[in-house]
């Protein structure tokens, strides 16, 4: 199905695959790198005058209800007065307003003042999750987005988007630049046709599946290209492109063609298309070949997209597979809870208790009438199983009504819902303890489906396709791939009717009104006050995580948590509550020097004394702070309270072997944190719960460019210290000024 080449490539004419093993000698790869569609884009945008440090300013940013009241108070305490650039707020995560006080929509309420004041656009709840709304009203053939969720992807429409923490969005309200290294560019060469019963999130599925845990794409660009290309339709172009999240890449961008010209027509913006394709010769870093005509309906079986095989494989050696399960669930949970699946094993099948098709994957017009087609005429009965579909804007569902899908998927017994994103982030549709969820949707992490593992509560969720989740639906819930359908697809013709966006949307065609006044609810704080980086430092461990990835949900978990994104402190309660629930405890006693605390500082000094003589003054008063210790931290979400919610509790690094996303390192960095890289896995006992470390001249050290720097980690019980070598990566000098001032906000202010 997916084959990773072991080499670099050079495509010639958009069509001809040509390994560079194998190339020309005339072939130049310096020239054939700048073919490449991304390096066209990026550089258009790119106002550093230095092809490969870039210095990106996009042309629209967006943001949703759980980010953008963080991102404009940084912004605000940064010295906004308007947004310079169209910014879309849109209220798809906390618009349930169910529960909590009036939370949630005092924050809808703080944005829809903040776009009248600064000159933005506001999308009310339930009007269109996030990325369709960009879809329909911002993508431009040849422009970039910058959105403060990790799938802002808007690839398949012939725009460069990007997934970052929230203070990159604050960087562009203020005029600022998204640095970035010229990324390298991965050729995703699409060939064949997709057999019937097939769909995006199957292709998107065994993509992932080949190169996640390769890392063969991370923080680089996927281009789709090929012949296949041509074979898919639009929305089926954006099921694929909305999941190369999952893969770890920066962004991702398409050939486009009269497909995604018609996509353009139908929503009245033919103005913004215009053709896209690399040039005559294009050089690519890898190749990642995927025969469309040997995807069969995949399954992501939990804790997480890349955990994937397909669905005949997994009715075919059923037991294995949940062996296998149930082995990385132990992964994620210890022994904290006794994780089975053996229980849906009914007469040789697979049950699944419940099906979501939902949000900016699956969401989709084309998903949903699909999915009707497979499951017109049927019941999904009245047992445990439940179908839920939350079409993913309101356009989408005006046009499933007037055609009647809307009606033959709810006289089935399924229930439709309004556009909302909460079944992707565990705040909607959260199955009963111990049930099995199918949805087509972005990420099935641990948590993710709303379980409390510390409440010994336990649920999952597999990902798969629309298609044969209707499939499994007809079937009244027994896990069946959507090959087995032997009905027609009706192929229905989408009509968007703009008109409900004329009539609910607030924009203000970028024309700020400062005499309004902003609307703050009781639980809308400001960021705490941040010291600089002191010249040295002295860092406590409080947590070791040894799983081999960390997801930014472990690290802060989502779900419930997030009608507390607008308050800092708040929030910061929560910082790895499902992983190590005694951090926050450590680390707030490192924060407020507690009398515990301050007792080992004076016997670290005294131990430190013992290495360099004055080393002793100078750890009693270097700056005191936390810091975890992991393996890959930072897999999944955007969201910058990952990173922040440490820092609110005194955190003034990581340390890790890697970092899994380029978005979370860049938000340790503008929340002030040092990204240190150590070699040495937490397995391997040289750096252990309670130890500190002492850094000295750790300011010097990054403000002066040094690659290392050497640390003293000192355990206290056993009176010994050893010597660290910690890395500390490309960074670019106002990135070094932003961790010497404390954070992005300090940085901005002086």
């Amino acid at each position: 199905m997916v084959t990773l080449w072991n080499s670099g490539a050079y495509l010639k004419d958009g069509t001809t695959l040509i390994a560079e093993t194998e190339a020309s000698s005339a072939f130049s790869k310096e020239e054939a790198r700048k073919q490449t569609m991304a390096y066209g884009i990026l550089q258009n945008h790119n106002t550093s005058g230095d092809s490969q440090a870039l210095k990106i300013k996009f042309d629209k940013i967006t943001s949703h209800d759980i980010t953008f009241v963080g991102i404009i108070q940084t912004a605000r305490a940064s010295g906004l007065e308007k947004f310079p650039l169209p910014y879309v707020l849109t209220n798809c995560h906390n618009s349930l307003c169910a529960v909590g006080g009036t939370i949630n929509e005092d924050d809808h309420m703080f944005g829809l003042t903040c776009a009248q004041k600064y000159g933005g656009i506001y999308v009310p709840p339930h009007q269109a999750v996030i990325h369709q709304f960009a879809r329909e009203t911002l993508a431009t053939v040849g422009g970039m987005i910058l959105g403060s969720d990790s799938h802002t992807r808007y690839g398949a429409l012939g725009t460069m988007a990007i997934g970052e923490g929230g203070g990159e969005l604050a960087k562009q309200l203020l005029g600022k630049t998204y640095d970035v290294a010229l990324p390298a560019v991965t050729a995703v060469y699409l060939k064949g046709s997709v057999r019937k019963g097939v769909g995006p999130q199957d292709v998107a599925l065994a993509i992932i599946g080949a190169v996640f845990d390769k890392g063969y794409v991370k923080n680089k660009v996927m281009e789709f290209v090929g012949p296949g290309v041509a074979e898919l339709s639009a929305d089926f172009r954006i099921g694929i492109d909305v999941m190369t999240t999952e893969t770890t890449c920066l962004s991702s961008i398409w050939t486009t063609d009269d497909k995604i010209r018609q996509f353009y027509s139908i929503h009245g913006r033919e103005g913004d298309y215009k053709p896209l394709a690399p040039g005559a010769l294009a050089y690519y870093d890898g190749v990642v070949e995927v025969d469309l005509s040997k995807i069969k309906p995949m399954i992501a079986m939990p804790f997480h997209p890349s955990n994937v095989y397909t669905i005949e494989d997994v009715n075919a050696n059923l037991l294995d597979v949940l062996a296998e399960t149930e082995k990385k669930a132990k992964i994620s949970f210890g022994d904290k809870i006794n994780y089975s699946l053996k229980d849906k094993v009914i007469d040789g099948k697979l049950y699944c208790d419940q099906g979501v098709i939902a949000g900016c994957a699956g969401g989709g017009f084309e998903n949903i009438c699909e999915a009707s087609d497979i499951l017109r005429g049927k019941s999904i009965g009245n047992g445990k199983f439940t179908l839920n579909v939350y079409p993913a804007s309101m356009p989408v569902y005006m046009e499933l009504v007037k055609n009647g899908v809307a009606a033959d998927l709810m006289q089935t017994g399924t229930v439709l819902k309004t556009a909302f994103c909460g079944p992707c982030f565990g705040a909607g549709d959260t199955p009963a303890n111990n049930a099995f969820s199918i949805r087509h949707s972005t990420r099935n992490f641990p948590n993710r489906e709303g379980s409390k593992v510390q409440n010994g509560q336990i649920s999952s969720v597999a990902l798969m396709d629309a298609r044969s989740i209707a499939a499994t639906a007809a079937n009244k819930g027994f896990l069946t791939p959507a090959t087995e359908f032997d009905g027609e697809f009706t192929k229905r013709v989408y009509n968007f009717d703009s008109s409900i966006y004329a009539n609910r949307v607030y924009d203000s065609k970028g024309v700020a009104h400062p005499e309004v006044e902003i609307q703050f609810g009781p639980n809308i704080k400001d960021w705490p006050k941040m010291p600089a980086l002191t010249d040295d430092l002295l860092l406590k461990v409080v947590s070791v995580i040894a799983d081999p990835v960390t997801t930014t949900d472990e690290l802060i978990p989502s779900g419930e948590t997030s009608s507390f994104r607008s308050n800092p402190l708040g929030l910061a309660e929560f910082t790895l509550s499902r992983k190590d629930p005694a951090y926050v405890g450590r680390a707030k006693a490192v924060r407020d020097g507690d009398s515990a605390v301050a007792a080992e500082v004076a016997s670290v000094a005294d131990i430190l004394g013992g290495t360099q003589s004055d080393f002793a003054d100078r750890a009693k008063a270097a700056g005191l702070g936390s810091t975890i210790y992991a393996v890959k931290p930072g897999d999944g979400s955007a969201r910058e309270q990952a990173a922040s919610c440490q820092k609110v509790l005194g955190g003034w690094a990581n340390i890790a072997v890697e970092y899994a996303t380029k978005r979370y390192r860049s938000n340790l960095i503008n929340w002030g944190m040092i990204p240190f890289l150590f070699d040495k896995m937490p397995q391997d006992g040289e750096i252990a719960n309670g130890d500190y470390i002492f850094v000295p001249d750790v300011k010097k050290a990054i403000l002066e460019k040094q690659d290392e720097v050497t640390a003293y980690c000192v355990n206290i019980e056993g009176k010994t210290t050893k010597t660290l070598t910690f890395r500390i990566g490309a960074l670019t000098d106002d990135e070094r000024k932003i961790i010497a001032d404390g954070c992005l906000i300090n940085f901005y202010r002086n």
